[in-house]
């Protein structure tokens, strides 16, 4: 969903946190990573204040939970108003899923906050609760499990490169988002616009 129908921005939360620590925001940038604790915490693996205290240790926080959490939530800018607007144009003809690499906090923040977003597909797929993230190979065959639709037959999005790579090699077409125009011409190349 982030960075294809949601516009998202890391940087924020670091500028969030800026006044928790005495790193830079530069210093700050090279530490944080998505690193094992990051997936582990998008796989439903460890909990919100497990990888709260990850990042505490990892950039030198001195903040509370809820403070760091309100900067974990601080990534969430905008909807992506065209991609949207495209896949609510085409879901009445084509199932729509998505399929979002997220932790319980994130998704708690952005089902509040872009109720347009989530309501313009059949079903949203959360990586926290399959227990599966892209681009493991696992995670796409579930998604086309769940969804009784093979996976050669599937057309997925995402603004990941190595995303898109992990699609590609489970059998999906796959299309690398660097804008909504890409949502746009990969829709309209297969006569859904």
């Amino acid at each position: 969903m982030g960075g294809v129908v949601i516009e998202i921005d890391f940087d924020h939360a670091l500028h969030s946190w800026d006044q928790w620590t005495l790193l830079s925001i530069e210093e700050m940038r090279d530490r944080f990573k998505m690193d094992e604790a990051y997936e582990r915490h998008e796989r439903g693996e460890i909990e919100a204040s497990e990888y709260f205290t990850h990042l505490r240790n990892v950039l030198e926080l001195e903040a509370s939970d809820s403070e760091i959490e309100s900067g974990w939530n601080a990534i969430f800018l905008d909807e992506i108003v065209e991609s949207v607007n495209y896949i609510r144009a085409v879901n009445n003809d084509l199932p729509c899923f998505a399929f979002t690499n997220s932790n319980p906090t994130h998704q708690t923040s952005w089902m509040s906050a872009f109720p347009r977003v989530v309501e313009s597909f059949h079903k949203i797929f959360v990586s926290s609760e399959l227990g599966l993230r892209k681009p493991e190979r696992k995670a796409f065959k579930a998604i086309s499990d769940a969804t009784g639709i093979s996976l050669d037959a599937m057309l997925f999005f995402d603004d990941t490169e190595e995303n898109v790579k992990g699609a590609q090699a489970a059998g999906m077409h796959a299309v690398h988002v660097k804008g909504h125009t890409d949502v746009e011409q990969a829709l309209s190349k297969i006569g859904a616009l």
